[in-house]
């Protein structure tokens, strides 16, 4: 069942039935303010950190789900209705949601009632724009009351949760004219303030959370909605809330507009106050003007479509397939974007305040958006490197807004340095910027130990090979890619985290295959790099471990059939044959194959066949066969989960592209396209009664074989599935790819496909890309023609900027 459509021209999805078999959000905002807003106007807003500058509360996993975000009510003589249908879920008389890039437009109707309300973050700005629009529709004169509704958290979204104790005593609020100011914590330790405005005169108010809903009611029986009157409460020590309220008459075909600000203000120390104990308000009067009229609002949204006009005018797919061509032009670009701005820090369901920007996380978030915003790109390796250590480890996570690492979570992940090569490499192939490489670069935020960054790549290359086992393949540490895979662990105690503590670490075993593979993978980009450079004589050591590496995995890492996943911490296997259960698992193979490790003795074949034969389903590629169904201790928190789920045989999304990535690279078209329609969400969209998250962006995890409701999915928007599974598509399936020096043009595609065309612009190049299969082949290029003239190889020059080019590919 479909619960909407999209609309390609628009670019937006539209969500025409409110009861959505999940909520379906979208992120607004695009530099440094962002929002949270689900298609019945649930959320939240934050200024860059999602945990300590939280704006607006939100109760995760609440029953019933999705309740607090920015609500109006319409008290329309006894019928109170939301135009967003939740809070007070009053049957409308119809219903849309337009969810957009970086907006959100939900329009409704009740009683000859039209309400539309857009949401939006203007750019370079720090604050969201609800603008809310009223026509009368009917014959007769209308007179209704409108309230609004948000809710402050305390600053810090963990102890706003938690700390009731203080919490319950600390709210402060201040009203001037429609503006309602919320100050807790100002006068102490704090040096900003948020504020909820309206563009006309407002009716009344209310700041206190009790006064406005009642003691024991919820938000969708205010009582003073309920009743039709505000109570111009002020919170003082209790739960501070921001409502407007306005009595509204309209004449027959009359419109009304109000323009509401949700805003965030930072000030100097000594320009804090405007008066004792009176907050300094002329920053936000300046925010407040510039979006004081709808000519303003819509200004601001058509510079925001400008935006992303140009951000998707880099890569733009035209093909058969329309699918294709709106997962690749417009919501897996989109939704890369977003997983850069959030990493893994601001989640909807899942709290969004335990984990900060990953090391991991955010190099593997490169290869979607560095096409895009190539300078910050560059600013987010360097804040990445700069949470390194000097032994080449580093923090597994930062907080954005201190930029610097989580002490909570701390190190020991040892997949994580060689990221730092992958995202390194993606941005120098991009842009041809080699001088970020001569950027001097802190380790722990600590400048006194600032080396280029070139050397971080170098010191994240040893620390591979200066941490390996007793196979010579790499020690995992506390996890790899997977973090619940945790060898040392050995928990019986279930206050410990699987993930931070090591009950076993002096004398492990604890190998990883997928940590080898990856060295093979991003320790040959180091040796090219090097290469590249003319640093030769590095490239020769380097190239020395990378081939005893290999080497390694041929011996101590083949099973016969596929790639073993690890050694645990008593030199035990772990992924093979001989294990009961696990017996194979999807990273080890994915990352070995992608490394042609074995390809001439035909390993790489076989394991991929492996993979189809045990991990294939109909809904994607489950991350392990078969399930774990019982605890194994020397294993942690993978044995921990119920069959079919997260970590334990679930379809892992992030990782089913290293296995379309795999496949290309023997030239199995058919099968790596298979694959990704498996798991791409614009092809889900008539199942979304099953797959429950959004039909335009990719979830962490769909259910596996062995769950109670294979095919269900969860955990959607921030996750490394949007990026690997464009860097699949558009690099290895649709072929186009970036080096240091050349455009590589490689597709590996079905052979029922006749034509596709790729306009991509390169290094302010455009590259107009059209490629032809007359012979109907997967694999293998015929001939390229650039500007009417043949070439030799498949590698485009780097052109000069700004100039155009037409290339023709014909594939044979």
């Amino acid at each position: 069942m479909k619960y909407g459509f999209f609309d390609d021209k628009r670019r937006e999805y539209v969500i025409t039935n409110p009861k959505t078999p999940y909520p379906w959000i979208n992120y607004l905002g695009n530099h440094d303010f962002f929002s949270l807003i689900s298609n019945t106007s649930g959320g939240y807003s934050f200024y860059k950190d999602a945990k300590y500058r939280r704006l607006t509360r939100y109760r995760y996993n609440n029953v019933p789900t999705d309740d607090g975000g920015r609500y109006f009510y319409i008290k329309d003589g006894d019928t109170v209705w939301s135009p967003g249908w939740k809070p007070m879920k009053t049957p409308l008389d119809s219903y849309e949601c337009r969810h957009g890039l970086s907006y959100t437009i939900i329009k409704s109707k009740k009683d000859n009632l039209d309400v539309e309300v857009l949401y939006f973050v203007p750019l370079h700005f720090t604050g969201e724009i609800q603008r809310v629009k009223l026509k009368n529709t009917g014959t007769k004169n209308k007179s209704f009351k409108l309230f609004s509704l948000i809710e402050w958290a305390l600053w810090n979204a963990e102890d706003d949760m938690t700390n009731f104790q203080r919490n319950f005593n600390t709210g402060q609020v201040e009203v001037e004219d429609s503006v309602i100011y919320h100050k807790t914590e100002f006068r102490e330790r704090r040096n900003h303030y948020a504020f909820h405005s309206v563009n006309q005169k407002h009716d009344g108010f209310d700041t206190d959370r009790e006064t406005f809903l009642g003691l024991y009611n919820g938000f969708n029986e205010p009582q003073n909605v309920l009743e039709g009157k505000p109570d111009n409460s002020i919170a003082h020590g209790w739960s501070p809330i921001a409502s407007h309220y306005f009595e509204i008459e309209l004449e027959p075909r009359e419109e009304k507009s109000l323009i509401f600000l949700l805003g965030y203000v930072e000030l100097p120390e000594n320009e804090k106050w405007e008066s004792k104990g009176i907050i300094n308000k002329m920053p936000a009067k300046e925010m407040i003007a510039k979006y004081d009229s709808d000519i303003k609002v819509d200004k601001a949204l058509n510079e925001l479509a400008d935006y992303w006009d140009n951000l998707l005018s880099v890569y733009q797919l035209e093909s058969d397939d329309d699918k294709l061509n709106r997962m690749v032009n417009i919501w897996n670009q989109y939704q890369c974007m977003i997983t850069f701005n959030m990493s893994r820090s601001a989640s909807y369901f899942e709290s969004g305040i335990g984990r900060g920007m990953g090391f991991r996380d955010s190099n593997q978030d490169l290869v979607g958006f560095v096409h895009q915003a190539p300078n910050r790109a560059r600013q987010r390796i360097i804040d990445i490197a700069s949470t390194q250590f000097p032994d080449g480890s580093c923090y597994h996570q930062y907080q954005p807004l201190t930029k610097r690492g989580n002490d909570a979570v701390g190190s020991g992940f040892n997949d994580d340095p060689l990221w730092l090569i992958f995202g390194t490499t993606a941005y120098l192939k991009e842009t041809g910027d080699f001088s970020i490489l001569n950027e001097s670069v802190p380790f722990d935020n600590d400048k006194a130990l600032a080396k280029s960054l070139f050397d971080h790549l170098t010191i994240s290359f040893d620390h591979v090979i200066d941490n390996l086992g007793p196979h010579k393949l790499p020690l995992i540490g506390r996890a790899d890619w997977n973090d619940c895979l945790n060898l040392n662990c050995f928990s019986k105690d279930p206050n410990e985290s699987f993930q931070t503590t090591e009950n076993k670490t002096e004398g492990s075993k604890a190998e990883s295959l997928m940590i080898a593979g990856l060295f093979v993978v991003y320790g040959t980009e180091y040796v090219e790099l090097c290469k590249f450079l003319n640093k030769d004589k590095e490239a020769k050591r380097a190239q020395k471990h990378v081939d005893k590496m290999i080497e390694a995995v041929k011996k101590y890492g083949w099973d016969g059939e596929w790639f073993l996943r690890a050694y645990d911490f008593f030199g035990n296997k772990i992924g093979s044959n001989e294990n009961e259960e696990g017996k194979i698992f999807i990273e080890s193979n994915g990352w070995c194959s992608m490394a042609g490790i074995g390809q001439k003795e035909g390993f790489v074949k076989k394991s991929l066949n492996s993979v189809k034969k045990h991990l294939d389903t109909d809904y994607g590629i489950i991350l392990n066969n078969p399930s774990f169904t019982k605890y194994y201790i020397e294993m942690g928190e993978i044995s921990t989960y119920p069959e079919g789920y997260k970590e334990n045989g679930s379809i892992f999304c992030h990782n089913n592209p290293w296995i379309i990535i795999a496949e290309t690279g023997i030239g199995r078209g058919e099968m790596a396209f298979d694959y990704y329609k498996k798991i791409a969400p614009a092809y889900l969209e008539d199942i979304s009664d099953l797959h429950r998250t959004e039909p335009y962006v990719y979830a962490q995890m769909i259910a596996g074989r062995d769950a109670y409701k294979p095919g269900e999915a969860k955990n959607s928007w921030l996750t490394g599935t949007a990026a690997w599974n464009y860097y699949a598509v558009t690099q290895y399936i649709l072929g186009i790819r970036p080096d240091y020096d050349s455009l590589i043009i490689d597709p590996c595609i079905p052979g029922s496909w006749k034509e596709f065309k790729i306009k991509r612009v390169f290094r302010g190049a455009i590259y107009n890309i059209e490629v032809k299969n007359p012979n109907h082949i997967s694999k293998g290029i015929n001939k390229i023609i650039v500007d009417g003239k043949e070439q030799s190889g498949n590698r485009l020059p780097v052109f000069k900027e700004k100039t155009e080019h037409d290339i023709i590919v014909i594939l044979g």
